[in-house]
């Protein structure tokens, strides 16, 4: 910072000082590095300040660049120093010496435990020469320097080291085999110590006790300490002498002396002089190195160092407490293991069981592995994983050395056995052999996990409060603590490809317990290739440590989670990661067997399915084997594409390391969008999915954004190569962009219980044969059942806003062109437009708002809508489906209503007439009767009223009302029907145009039967004929119910005690406010009540779960049909479903309002017409008005729009009328109130039953539409539809029952048939029916004849449990119902309990 200071201001020309002079003294101060810190000094710091575990991975790391690491630790603070053993111990190395380079074979082996040659480098006093620089030039060849030892000439090289002094590091130089490259031909160890051997005499006692040579550095050798220093020492190493003869201080004697003494020739001296260059001097060293290794026979390890350090007083990392516990814990494990095979059948015998005997039934399986005594091994290793942290990981850690140790040369050499019978294409069998045998020879940690999960699995099988059982409770709190280490977990079992699913979900569970269950996690996951560097991406990426040794093979997937920090919390929107590391795919080790593809598709389809971002490793280079590999990948997104799953994808592709590559591999990548697409059409055909065309139907990508190119991971040649800074640097920026893609997943992360069911439901889903994709996914059914709630939430809203609106709009027809009317139109036609105008625009405006809820909910980020997404469409074609048929009900019954009151109109006229022709004679009655002198008593002016009626009668004319002939009518519209299908024809009568509508819409919606005209022709004149019966009689009724004779006669008695109160002139106004409520508005109050209670039914019903959608709906209805024990109910519900169905609904809501009262509902819509009426009173009185008739008229306006009043009651009410209409509205007021009491008590007098008889909207049929599905049943077994939404193309059940419920029987023996179609749709069975014009086909292939029809695949041993359990205990009743022989029942079946078959029913419609 200084130097661009000073630099700045030198070359700013309008600097307000002046340009800066010439300043020697300045220019020595920005020189100065005293405030910069060492790099050693970091070095030393680090190691000092970090845990045993993380020294060690620092140190693998270190090496891995090729980076000297710490051998000889310094402590400022304590003047001791510590041998690294432990932070060595991970690090393996592999060379090729040049004994090997004929063979190409190489050695692997852990560098503590390699016994090889070590040569020091030292300095003693003052040196001019760079030691560790020239170290460096030793080591490198001359294509490529490389620094891995800190030299003063690197960058803050030269600062003082404070607390590094005394710190001596080791690395190694190992060969490869090239007698061209390899500056040495055997492995060599490299000490150097940092600070003068006179300071650090320890440290450099131990190098000579421990190398082959070591060679001293210096400038001069004056003092006599310094001379003693080297001649005292008991060496058991050479020693070499590197002195700067252009030294002034040099000292030709001194060096004489000192050769002398210590026996030393020319070979052991090493001098720079003027004549020799650095090139000649390192080429001199080289040379006395070589020399070195070839004379000296002391070879020693590491491991063998920490006794000389004991001796000398140097610590040993390895020795604290919990390392040596750990260790002897390890080791007494380890130490049994001779066979590695024997081991694994002695020691670990339950997975070796289960993968042998996959087949059989589990629960016998498990029973089977728990007979077997826990092993020795097996209860030390639970014994060692339960100590206390620090030792848990020591332990684990030596654990995965010994038994990679040991692993390591058991493989060696059955890998060079397996690359020889590769050569030969004839030994597949042999080659499976070997496969065999490595697999059985690789041995590490995962194994003992493994046989955990197995253990706790088996001891599931015991009772509860067995203590055996008890006893194993606390392992998975165990195994969730360390993966809450950060440890990996076993997540697939390569070896058997199995998922313990009760064993990870238990582990699972309990990492949710401790860690509280709503914590968020998203999941990335690497597939490729085996050996493209799939985990060192992701250990690179994420700092884990998944294994990355090729010393042996592990199959299987492993996870490990990340805790996210508070920072990225805010851009990642979760609380962990998820990482997945996979085997390879296209391995090798799997090529020859039989399964190999199944098994790599089913490991891509379970890692994709549970992924967030998946990495894709792909060879550019290798056509064919990139086709495999995307296959394999598409086929997985596909299958989450159509589960609603919708991870991202990013294409890696390693081992380009051209700055160009992006832009030159343009071509490339459209290449691989081709093969993409490709693949695509290829699985889509297979998955029989045609419609994805391209891989940009199935998923979101871009090729310029998809696609990261990552250089090589070596800089150079291995073994000496080190890590490319590159490759860090492309890792980092792809790290960066799949942060960005996670971080706009956040709506999709999962909480650990939806991952443990992500588990376990794509685990089921993927072992079905011959790749057809079976998901059952408690999170997708319980999205799926959320949106079908929330979907009848607003379409009853929408349903009931429309009632209520046709409701008003009927009551408006209803009193048109009577006194209640407001309109002011008096042409009912006109009025109907207007109305259906209305209409329109309301369910317009209900249509956009459903859109709108639906566009909304598939917005928010909760819920996991994003798996549902697929029904969108479905369930907005519903939504316009709804707003069709609601227009369609609406405007029938708008023209039903109107056409009745045209009918009533002319009727009203005539009785209208003949009261005020009664009226006319009850007056001149009362004027002829007033004027006679005698008294009249009641039976003379009855006398008189009965003489007058019959008078009066003979004078009306009382024409005979004419029926319509409705069959002619019926007949008239069918043939208009059938000569006119297709087209649409607003006939008249709404309600043979209705029935013909729905006969029409069932044709349509069940084109799979095979019709023909003359089926159509006989369906519809069978329904119309008998619809033409009851429409006569229903029609009959009414014109009798209104004949105007019968009317009139009806009145007789209340015109007569009217003709006498006026006679009498009596007051009336009680009496006729009585009258008003009784005969006009009480009727008109229950009629609103009656046309509301339906919807509220309805909506109340629609609150209970069991009605909230279809899913629950038919899970309540089994699991009563379960609970009643009765085999004619289950008659009733296969041969009738729909039948028993709407029954069913009818007793459950008279058994809901047995205990919810009904009256609350009632009593709401009273009080509302009470407030009406009052209402009205109030303002008929306030308003001009007259007289009572005017008053009245007034009332009925008001009132119009709620209730109907009947004019022909408002009439006879109004004959002979001479109330006062002050008293009238009091005595009114009055009677409403009692009214209201009255009505209350009627409501409660009458039962349910009843009450639903008379409503206008029948919420038995309401819910039974809403919830009944299509009606569609299973062609296979005739389970009925469960899909939710008006809208959907493609049928499901999800309870599938056997064949023989469906009354299917053999062919040949007449017996039920217990097969299940989601089983035999994964089975080499084959059927026919009327569908395949009864020719055999494979159930496989049942899609070609019922296309409409999913029937997802299910194999499990507990499929369709439920049914199952009824065939079983009504097997007999079953096949006399049927006229068959009874089923022959599978063995197992008849182990199911009522229990079981419960929650079978629970498990199959996601109830929690």
């Amino acid at each position: 910072p200084l130097q661009c200071q000073t630099y700045w201001k030198g070359s700013n020309s309008n600097n307000t000082s002046g340009t800066t002079e010439f300043s020697f003294t300045t220019l020595l101060k920005s020189s100065s590095t005293d405030d910069l810190i060492n790099p050693l000094d970091i070095i030393t710091a680090l190691f000092l300040c970090s845990d045993g575990l993380l020294q060690q991975e620092m140190a693998l790391k270190m090496s891995m660049c090729q980076f000297s690491v710490p051998l000889l630790l310094p402590n400022h603070d304590t003047n001791q120093c510590t041998l690294m053993l432990w932070a060595m111990r991970d690090i393996v190395k592999k060379y090729r010496p040049q004994s090997l380079s004929e063979s190409k074979g190489f050695i692997e082996e852990r560098i503590v435990l390699s016994e090889l040659s070590m040569i020091s480098f030292v300095r003693l006093g003052e040196c001019s020469l760079s030691k560790s620089e020239i170290l460096n030039k030793l080591l490198s060849n001359s294509q490529q320097y490389h620094d891995t030892f800190v030299h003063r000439n690197m960058e803050c090289g030269d600062s003082p080291r404070r607390i590094s002094n005394g710190l001596t590091e080791i690395s190694w130089y190992l060969p490869c085999g090239n007698i061209n490259i390899d500056i040495f031909s055997e492995p060599v160890a490299v000490a150097n110590l940092h600070g003068d051997i006179e300071v650090f005499e320890t440290q450099y006692s131990f190098l000579c006790q421990t190398s082959a040579a070591v060679f001293v550095f210096f400038d001069h050798l004056g003092s006599e300490s310094e001379f003693s220093l080297l001649t005292n020492q008991h060496h058991k190493a050479q020693i070499f002498l590197v002195g700067n003869y252009q030294r002034k201080s040099f000292s030709e004697d001194t060096l004489k002396r000192l050769a002398t003494k210590l026996g030393l020739n020319n070979n052991n001296i090493v001098l720079k002089t003027e004549q020799k260059n650095d090139a000649k001097l390192i080429k001199d060293l080289r040379k006395a190195v070589s020399d070195a290794v070839k004379n000296s026979k002391m070879k020693m390890s590491i491991e063998q160092m920490a006794d000389i350090a004991h001796e000398l007083g140097i610590l040993v990392d390895e020795d604290s407490p919990e390392c040596q516990t750990a260790k002897t814990n390890a080791d007494v494990i380890t130490a049994e293991i001779q066979d590695i095979h024997r081991f694994k059948e002695d020691q670990l015998p339950l997975q070796e069981e289960y993968r042998s005997e996959l087949q059989l039934q589990k629960k016998e399986l498990r029973k089977k592995q728990y007979s077997y005594d826990m092993s020795t091994a097996m209860t030390r290793f639970f014994d060692a994983i339960s100590s206390p942290g620090t030792e848990r990981f020591y332990f684990l850690k030596w654990m995965q050395m010994n038994l990679d140790n040991m692993s390591r040369v058991k493989l060696s050499q059955l890998r060079e056995k397996y690359k020889e019978k590769c050569k030969n294409s004839e030994s597949k069998e042999e080659i499976k052999e070997i496969d065999r045998q490595i697999s059985s020879s690789s041995l590490g940690t995962e194994h003992f996990f493994r046989e955990m999960g197995q253990i706790y699995e088996a001891s599931l099988s015991l009772p509860q409060t067995d203590q055996s059982r008890q006893k194993l409770q606390h392992l998975p709190k165990l195994c969730a603590e360390l993966l809450l280490d950060g440890f990996p977990l076993e997540l697939l079992d390569g070896d058997a490809s199995n998922i313990p699913l009760r064993w990870v979900s238990d582990v699972l569970s309990q990492l949710s317990d401790l860690v509280s269950p709503n914590r968020k996690i998203l999941v990335v996951t690497v597939l490729g290739v085996q050996g493209t560097g799939k985990s060192t991406l992701l250990n690179t990426m994420f700092g884990v440590q998944f294994a990355v040794s090729s010393g042996r093979c592990t199959r299987g997937a492993f996870m490990l989670l990340i805790k996210i920090n508070e920072d990225m919390k805010k851009v990642l929107n979760c609380d962990f990661m998820l990482i997945i590391d996979t085997e390879g795919l296209k391995s090798p080790e799997l090529a020859q067997l039989d399964n190999s593809y199944e098994h790599d598709n089913e490991l891509a389809t379970l890692v994709i399915g549970l992924s967030d971002v998946t990495i894709v490793n792909i060879a550019m280079e290798n056509s064919t084997e990139m086709k495999d590999i995307l296959q394999i990948v598409v086929h997985a997104f596909l299958r989450m594409k159509a589960v609603g799953k919708k991870p991202k994808c990013v294409f890696v592709h390693q081992n380009v390391s051209d700055v160009s590559a992006h832009e030159k591999n343009s071509r490339d990548r459209e290449l691989l969008l081709e093969q993409l697409n490709e693949m695509t059409q290829a699985a889509a055909k297979m998955e029989k999915k045609e419609e994805n065309k391209s891989f940009t139907d199935v998923m979101k990508y871009s090729p310029d954004t998809g696609s990261w190119y990552i250089p090589g991971l070596w800089n150079g040649n291995p073994p000496m190569a080190p890590v490319n800074v590159g490759y860090s640097e492309a890792v980092y920026e792809l790290k960066k962009h799949i942060i960005q893609l996670l971080g706009n997943c956040g709506s999709s992360a999962n909480d650990i219980s939806e991952i443990k069911e992500w588990v376990t439901s794509l685990y089921t889903s993927v072992k079905h044969e011959n790749f057809i994709f079976s998901f059952r996914n408690s999170l997708v059914a319980d999205a799926y059942m959320r949106l079908c709630t929330e979907f009848n939430k607003w379409e009853w809203e929408f349903k009931k806003e429309m009632y209520t609106w046709v409701t008003n709009a009927e009551t408006k027809i209803s009193n048109f062109g009577t006194i209640a009317t407001k309109s002011e139109s008096s042409d009912m036609r006109e009025f109907l437009t207007s109305l259906k105008s209305e209409a329109s625009t309301v369910l317009s405006t209900w249509e956009t708002k459903l859109l709108e809820n639906l566009t909304q909910y598939f917005k928010q980020t909760e819920g996991h809508v994003h798996l549902v997404e697929g029904y969108k469409e479905e369930f907005s074609n519903s939504s316009k489906s709804l707003r069709k048929e609601m227009e369609r009900s609406v405007f029938n019954q708008l023209t039903a209503a109107a056409e009745n009151r045209e009918g009533m109109a002319e009727i009203d006229k005539i009785k209208e007439n003949h009261a005020q022709e009664i009226e006319k004679a009850v007056c001149v009655l009362i004027d002829t009767c007033r004027k006679r002198k005698a008294e009249m008593k009641d039976d003379d002016l009855d006398k008189e009223f009965d003489k007058m009626w019959k008078e009066t009668l003979k004078k009306l004319s009382f024409s005979e009302q004419k029926t319509t002939d409705v069959f002619t009518s019926v007949s008239h519209y069918l043939r208009i029907n059938l000569s006119h299908r297709g087209k649409k024809k607003n006939y008249t009568d709404t309600y043979i145009q209705e029935i013909l509508h729905i006969i029409n819409e069932k044709l349509q919606s069940n084109q799979d039967v095979k019709t023909d005209t003359e089926f159509e022709v006989s369906l519809k004149q069978h329904i119309c004929g008998f619809a033409a019966r009851e429409f006569q009689k229903m029609h009959e009724d009414f014109v009798q119910e209104n004949d105007p004779y019968r009317c009139l006669m009806k009145n007789k008695e209340k015109f007569r005690d009217d003709f006498k109160d006026v006679f009498h002139e009596r007051d009336q106004c009680q009496k006729k406010a009585e009258e008003f409520t009784n005969r006009c508005l009480k009727p008109a109050v229950e009629d609103f009540i009656s046309r509301c209670l339906g919807p509220d039914i309805t909506g109340e019903m629609l609150t209970c779960e069991q009605f909230s959608n279809r899913m629950s709906f038919q899970y309540s209805l089994l699991l009563d049909l379960l609970s009643k024990d009765d085999f004619k109910h289950y008659v009733r519900y296969i041969d009738s479903y729909e039948k028993y169905a709407k029954t069913w609904i009818l007793n459950k809501i008279v058994e809901h309002f047995s205990t919810v009262t009904l009256s609350e509902f009632e009593d709401r819509h009273l009080q509302s017409c009470i407030r009406s009426i009052n209402d009205a009173i109030n303002k008929a009185q306030r308003g001009k008005t007259d007289n009572v008739k005017t008053f009245v008229e007034y009332l009925c306006k008001e009132l119009g729009d709620k209730l109907v009043i009947s004019q022909d009651a408002f009439d006879a009410f109004m004959m002979l009328n001479n109330a006062d209409k002050e008293q009238f509205a009091d005595w009114l007021t009055v009677s409403v109130n009692e009214m209201e009491q009255d009505l209350r008590k009627e409501f409660e007098n009458v039962n349910i039953e009843i009450k639903l008889q008379h409503l206008h909207v029948q919420p038995q049929n309401e819910l039974f539409n809403k919830l009944v599905g299509c009606g569609k049943l299973c062609p296979l077994c005739k389970a009925p539809c469960d899909a939710g939404g008006r809208g959907h193309t493609v049928h499901f059940a999800l309870l599938h029952r056997p064949q023989g419920l469906g009354t299917y029987r053999c062919c040949t023996t007449k017996d039920l048939v217990t097969d299940i179609c989601s089983s035999l749709v994964v089975s080499d069975k084959r059927f026919r029916c009327s569908a395949t014009n009864y020719e055999l086909h494979p159930y496989k292939n049942y899609k070609v004849f019922y296309p409409h029809w999913n029937i997802p695949p299910d194999v499990s041993l507990e499929a369709s449990d439920y049914w199952k359990f009824i065939m079983v205990k009504y097997n007999k009743d079953f096949a006399k119902e049927f006229n068959a022989v009874p089923a022959d029942i599978p063995l197992a079946w008849k182990q199911i309990t009522k229990n079981q078959a419960e929650k079978s029913l629970k498990e199959s419609f996601n109830i929690k």
